[in-house]
This record gives C-alpha cells, structure tokens and sequence, in this order.
C-alpha cells in the first residue's frame, strides 16, 4: 500500500513539474519564435510580428514600455537559452544592465519606450514585409508626405482607406522591384497588419497623423528648440532661420510657399500643437486659422513677410509645459 502511495506522488510529483515546465514555456511568448537547435530568432511573418506586438503592447497605446518593456526583454534573453529556463531568471540586475545597452541600441528618438518601427528593426520579418517600414528613405519633408497623401487619398475623404493603401503598398514594393514576389493574397496581409499597427483610433482607414507614422519625415525642422524657447526663442531667432525654413517648404523656387508645400508647413505647424492625434478637418480648419492670423492676401500662398509673422508669433508663445 505504501509503495502504491509512493508511487503515486512520485507520478503527481513528475506531472507537476512537466505541467511547470509547460507553464513556463507558455508564458515564454519569445520561445516559439526561435529555432529549437540554434536558438537564434526565425523570420517572422507580418501576422508573426502583429501577434508579438500586441502580445507586449498590454494596454494598446502604441509602445512597448515600463512593465511591458521588462517582461519583453527578460523573455527575449531567457527564450535563447536552450534550457527551458524562467523569464524570472533573469535578474533585476541583469535586466537594468540589458535595458540600457537595448535603448542605446534600439531607441532611436530616445524616448525610453519602443515604438513599432524600433521593434521592427530588432527581429528578423520578411524583406518585403520589412520594405515597407522604409528605415533607409525617409521622406525629405511633409510637402513630399502631403504630395502623397493627395495621390493616395484618391476620393478626397480626407483619410487613407484600406484599398488605397492596399494601392499605396504595391507601390512601395514597385519601387523597390520586389512586387513580383508578393502575391495579391500577401499584400492583403501587409495591408490589413499595417492598419492594426498604425489604425491607433481602429476605425479601419488612416487619418493624417496615423498615415504620417507609416511614413515618416527625416525632421520637422519646426521642432527644433529655438520654436520652443518662447519670448528667448523668438530673440534668438535669426534672418538665416526663417530663410531656412523658406527654402525647405519652397521646393520649386517659385518664391512662395503654396499648394502642398502650404499643406506640409501647416502639418509640421499643427503636429506642435496637436502632437499624434490629427486629421485632415483638423489641418483645414488649422489652415483659416493661421492664414487668417497672418492676413495672407487671399491667393492660397505664403511669402517671406508672412512666413516670417508665422515663425515669430510661433516662437513667442510659451514653452509646453507652460501653456
């Protein structure tokens, strides 16, 4: 009888410990993705990447950090071992030391969290899904952006619907000569991953702000500290700046910003005040606004004189904590 007993805890003992082992395998989401022998990372699919971001992003606001960023990483280091080892083993110091060299790494705006595009330059995604993420060729400026949007939103709704970035995407990968190797199939899946990953409000289509993360600008000259710095700011504010910022949205030397180089200046303008969340009402309605502020003459353009009202009304106004 007691033998039978013995044997049987022995059994209970041994299941309880697979069952811990499973346990932990499942809460290592990492895990699956690596190669059982060389425990090096597979290419992930674009539904691959999806599920693993919203796997981290709990709480759905676009980044990986705080809790999330720590569960991830100690994930990430655990799942290469072969051992089946805890999350938990890797410690708080060893965390912290990861951390820092991951950030320096892979958070490029700094901003201690992780975005999408930063994961997606971390794990390996197939080509032509990575393609599209366009890490090496930035737009120069929102005129190229606002000229896109204008060919792409091709019923003036004011937002990017699915079958138009769906058309917006088989472009990118003409560009690239990749689309023959994408099937139709495999574009609707690129399409439909790219809305679950920048459609912030869900509503199924791409408003200005969200089309403008998918496709980023090298720098809204705009946010540079000098427009930041109030009444300083507009002091320090030089004849070199404003005609800078002139010759950047002035792109055919016409003498006049107008049309979508008026489109972008006022998108750069309006992502100082409206930072992520802003569609093309809000730019409309952003445009009567200032153009009624600076008493533009009424011909849809922007001169230097006017420019130049516009910069230092912008750098005067007092910094953003204090607003």
């Amino acid at each position: 009888m007691e033998a039978t007993n013995g044997a049987g805890c022995a059994a209970s003992a041994a299941a309880a410990a697979s069952k811990r082992v499973q346990i932990e395998k499942a809460q290592n989401f990492m895990r699956q993705y690596r190669d059982p022998e060389s425990r090096e990372l597979k290419k992930l699919s674009a539904n691959q990447f999806m599920d693993v971001w919203a796997h981290y992003d709990n709480d759905g606001n676009g980044y990986i950090e705080g809790t999330e960023l720590d569960g991830f990483l100690r994930e990430f280091v655990s799942s290469a071992n072969a051992t089946d080892i805890s999350p938990e083993a890797v410690t708080d110091t060893m965390l912290g030391e990861l951390k820092s060299c991951f950030m320096e790494a892979y958070d490029d705006n700094q901003d201690g969290k992780i975005d999408i595009r930063e994961l997606a330059q971390l794990l390996p995604m197939e080509e032509n899904f990575l393609l599209l993420f366009r890490f090496d060729n930035p737009l120069e400026s929102s005129v190229e952006f606002m000229k896109i949007w204008r060919e792409y939103d091709t019923d003036n709704s004011g937002y990017i619907e699915a079958d138009e970035l769906k058309n917006f995407l088989r472009d990118l990968l003409k560009e690239a000569k990749k689309i023959n190797d994408v099937s139709e199939d495999k574009l609707i899946e690129y399409t439909d991953t790219m809305l679950q990953v920048f459609d912030a409000n869900k509503d199924g289509r791409l408003q200005l702000s969200e089309m403008a993360k998918l496709l980023p600008v090298k720098e809204n000259f705009l946010c540079r500290q000098v427009f930041k710095e109030g009444i300083e700011g507009a002091a320090r504010l030089t004849k070199e700046d404003i005609e800078k910022v002139f010759s950047l949205y002035d792109r055919d030397n016409s003498g006049s910003i107008e049309n979508e180089e008026l489109k972008g200046f006022l998108k750069d303008l309006l992502e100082l005040v409206k930072k992520d969340d802003y569609d093309a009402q809000d730019l409309k309605a952003f445009e009567e606004t200032i153009l009624r502020g600076v008493g533009y003459d009424k011909d849809g353009k922007i001169s230097r004189k006017e420019l130049t009202m516009i910069l230092l009304t912008l750098a005067k106004m007092p910094p953003e904590d204090e607003q």
